[in-house]
C-alpha cells in the first residue's frame, strides 16, 4: 500500500468505520425484519393455503430478497467500479429504506388477495438488489482505506453490522410486542418495526452523506486507471473468473451457512420447532448475539496476524461438526419435557408409501387430505419428530406413540365442511394422546435451562464470527481495485444470498418431508464440509496484499 493511502486511512478512522458501519447496520435491520417476523407475515399474507405450505411460502418470500441478491451484486458492483464505492452505496440505501417503509404500509390477503403476497415479494426483491451492492461497496470501502497489517481488524468492524442490524431488529420487536400486548402485535404492531426504517433512512444516509471517496477508487480517477467495462474485466477473463469461483466454493459457500444456521435457522428452531415463547426466543438469541458480537473483532484482529484462511475454514469445520450435538443440546435444555417425550414414547408413522405426498403446493390450495398425509401434517404442525414405517399398500395410515396408537383417515371423499370437522376432531385426539406420553403443546418458561440455551446460542455466534469476522478483509485482498467491488460482491452475495439465503426453506422443507425435526442440519453440515476441502486445497492466504 502507497504511504498515501495508509495516511489517508490514519486521518479519519473513527468516521470512515463508523459512517460506514452504522449505514450498513441500518440495511440490514431493514432486510432481517422479515426473517424475525415471519410467523406473523405467514398468517397476514399466506393466510388462504394450509399451515405448512404457508410457512414455506413466508420462508420462501424470505429467501426471495436472498436469491437477488447476485443480482444487485453485478448491477451496482459495476456501478461501484465505474461511479465509486460511496456514490453507489447512497443509492442502494435509499432503495433499502423505502422498500422496507412500504411493507409496513402493505394491505394483507384478507383486503386484496393474491395481490398482497406478489407485492410483499416484489418489496423483498428490492430489497435483496439493494443489499447486493451495499455490502461490497461498504466493505471495499473500508479496506481500502485500512493502513497496512490493520485491514483484518478495520473490515471486521463492518462485519459486526450484520448482527447488529439482527440485534437492532430483534430489541425493537420485543419493545414494540411488549408494549403493544400480543394481540395488537400479531394484528397490526407487527408493521411498527417496518415503520421505523423511514427514521433509520434518514439518520444512516445523513451520516453516509459526510464521507469523502475511497483513496484508491479517486487515485484511479485521478490517474486514468478505472475499469471501463468491470463485468468483462472481472468475469472475462479466467484469471480474475477462476478467483471468483474459488471464492465462492472455498470462502463464502461454508461461511454463509455457518452464518444463517447460528443466527436465523436457530430462531426458526427455537420457536416454530421447540415451541418457545417467540417473545422469550428473541430474548435468548439477541442476549446470545450481544455475548458475541465482540468477537467478529477480535477474530478480524486474529486475521492479522495468522491469516483470514485458517480463521475461517476451522469455523467452517466445528460447526460441520458439532451443529447435531449443539442442536440435540438445544432440545433439552430449551423444551426438556419434549425431550424426554421423545425418548421415552418415540413417535412412528405407519403408511403406505403411497400414500403419502411431499407437502409443498405451489398454488397452495391442495388439501393433502390422504391419510398419511393427515398424519404428517399434524405432526410437523406440532413440533413433533417421528420416523417412518412401510404398511401395506392401501392401508390407512397410522400414528404409533410409545406402544399407543391413533388411527388416521382419509378425507379425500369427504365434502370441506366434514372433512374440516373430522379433522378437528382427530387432531383433539391425538393431541390428547401426545399429551398422554408427555409431549407439551409449548415450551414451559419455568422448565427451561435458560443460561444452557444462550451458552449454546452463543456457540453457534461464535462460529459465526469465526467465519465472517475475517472474510471481508479475505475477499478485498483476493480482487485487482480496478474491478474490486464487482468481483467480491458476487461470490459473496451467491454464497450467501444463494448458499445461506435459501437454508431456512430448505432445512424446513427437509424436516417437514422426513419427520426428523435435526434432519435439515444436513445442508450446512455438508456445505460448510465442502467449503473446508476446497478452500484447504485451492484457496490461497492474501494476509496482507496491496490492495493498490
Amino acid at each position: 500500500m502507497t504511504t498515501e493511502t495508509a495516511n489517508a486511512g490514519g486521518r479519519n478512522d473513527g468516521l470512515i468505520i463508523g459512517a460506514s458501519s452504522a449505514g450498513t447496520i441500518f440495511e440490514w435491520y431493514d432486510f432481517y425484519l422479515y426473517g424475525s417476523l415471519a410467523s406473523f407475515i405467514t398468517g397476514h399474507f399466506f393466510s388462504g393455503v394450509n399451515e405448512t405450505t404457508g410457512y414455506i411460502f413466508a420462508l420462501m418470500a424470505f429467501a426471495a430478497g436472498f436469491a437477488v441478491r447476485p443480482f444487485g451484486a453485478l448491477v451496482f458492483g459495476r456501478l461501484g467500479d465505474l461511479w465509486g464505492r460511496k456514490n453507489t452505496f447512497l443509492v442502494t440505501m435509499l432503495l433499502m429504506g423505502l422498500s422496507t417503509f412500504a411493507v409496513g404500509l402493505l394491505p394483507d390477503y384478507k383486503t386484496i388477495g393474491v395481490a398482497a403476497p406478489i407485492a410483499l415479494i416484489l418489496m423483498r426483491l428490492v430489497q435483496g438488489l439493494a443489499l447486493g451492492g451495499e455490502y461490497g461497496g461498504a466493505a471495499t470501502y473500508v479496506a481500502e482505506h485500512a493502513p497496512p497489517g490493520r485491514r483484518g481488524f478495520y473490515t471486521s468492524w463492518i462485519q459486526t453490522t450484520a448482527t447488529l442490524g439482527l440485534f437492532l431488529s430483534l430489541i425493537v420487536i420485543i419493545l414494540v410486542r411488549t408494549r403493544l400486548g400480543e394481540d395488537a402485535f400479531k394484528e397490526w404492531g407487527w408493521r411498527v418495526p417496518f415503520l421505523v426504517s423511514s427514521v433509520l433512512l434518514a439518520v444512516s444516509l445523513w451520516i453516509r452523506l459526510k464521507l469523502n471517496e475511497s483513496p484508491v477508487f479517486q487515485r484511479m480517477v485521478d490517474e486514468g486507471t478505472t475499469s471501463k467495462a468491470p463485468l468483462t474485466d472481472a468475469f472475462g477473463k479466467w484469471s480474475n473468473l477462476k478467483l471468483v469461483i474459488l471464492a465462492l466454493l472455498g470462502l463464502t459457500a461454508g461461511q454463509a451457512v455457518v452464518w444463517y444456521t447460528g443466527q436465523f435457522y436457530a430462531l426458526f428452531f427455537l420457536e416454530k420447532t421447540l415451541k418457545v415463547d417467540g417473545v422469550l426466543t428473541n430474548e435468548l438469541v439477541a442476549l446470545a448475539l450481544l455475548l458475541g458480537t465482540p468477537f467478529f473483532v477480535i477474530f478480524g484482529w486474529l486475521s492479522d496476524r495468522i491469516g483470514r484462511k485458517p480463521i475461517i475454514l476451522l469455523g467452517c469445520l466445528l460447526a460441520a461438526l458439532t451443529y447435531f450435538p449443539i442442536f440435540k443440546a438445544l432440545t433439552a435444555a430449551a423444551n426438556p419435557q419434549l425431550a424426554a417425550a421423545t425418548a421415552s414414547a418415540p413417535v412412528t408413522v405407519i403408511a403406505d408409501p403411497a400414500d403419502c405426498t411431499f407437502q409443498f403446493d405451489p398454488v397452495g390450495k391442495q388439501t393433502f387430505a390422504k391419510s398419511c398425509d393427515i398424519a404428517k401434517t399434524a405432526l410437523a404442525t406440532a413440533g413433533v419428530s417421528y420416523s417412518n414405517q412401510a404398511a401395506a399398500p392401501g392401508s390407512l395410515a397410522s400414528i404409533r406413540i410409545g406402544s399407543a396408537a391413533v388411527d388416521s383417515f382419509d378425507g379425500r371423499a369427504m365434502e370441506k365442511k366434514a372433512f374440516t370437522e373430522a379433522k378437528t376432531s382427530w387432531g383433539k385426539a391425538l393431541t390428547a394422546e401426545l399429551a398422554k406420553a408427555g409431549y407439551p403443546a409449548k415450551s414451559d418458561p419455568a422448565k427451561m435451562d435458560k443460561p444452557k440455551v444462550v451458552g449454546l446460542l452463543f456457540l453457534l455466534v461464535l462460529y459465526v464470527t469465526m467465519v465472517y469476522g475475517p472474510v471481508a478483509a479475505a475477499l478485498v485482498e483476493m480482487f485487482p481495485a480496478q474491478v474490486r467491488y464487482t468481483s467480491m460482491s458476487l461470490p459473496y452475495h451467491v454464497g450467501n444470498g444463494w448458499f445461506g439465503g435459501f437454508l431456512p426453506t430448505t432445512a424446513f422443507a427437509m424436516v417437514a418431508a422426513t419427520g426428523n425435526i435435526y434432519y435439515g442440519l444436513w445442508y450446512p453440515i455438508i456445505v460448510a464440509g465442502f467449503t473446508v476441502v476446497v478452500g484447504g486445497l485451492f484457496v490461497k492466504e492474501m494476509r496482507g496484499a496491496n490492495v493498490d
